[in-house]
């Protein structure tokens, strides 16, 4: 049985005409693999973005958007594609707590289903 990861943009359900949902967005260096789905957050020091922490007190205790698609940052902050606005999304297929984004991103108009 071969299994397939997540694929970009699964978790949507629908997103603004064109690409108004979509924002391009600089991830913060780590040794894991930021997966497609992985709320986001934003470091009020840096402007990087990197995992939602709603335990964090550096900006990213605020979810901003959703990652689109696998992005490997491993050696380096990495360009990426966020959905920050104007768009529904399976809270199903969401990598990070979902409860504690909710809200924050319903601000933004992300709805999460």
């Amino acid at each position: 049985m071969i299994e397939e990861g997540k694929r970009p943009g699964e978790f949507l359900i629908s997103e603004g005409e064109g690409a108004i949902s979509r924002d391009s967005v600089t991830l913060k260096k780590r040794a894991a693999l930021y997966e497609a789905g992985t709320i986001l957050g934003r470091e009020s020091s840096t402007g990087l973005f990197k995992a939602f922490d709603p335990a964090a007190t550096d900006g990213t205790q605020t979810a901003v958007g959703v990652l689109l698609d696998n992005v490997d940052a491993s050696a380096a902050n990495r360009q990426a594609v966020a959905i920050t606005r104007l768009a529904e999304v399976d809270g199903s297929l969401l990598v990070g707590d979902v409860a504690a984004a909710k809200d924050d991103l319903a601000a933004s108009h992300v709805i999460v289903r």
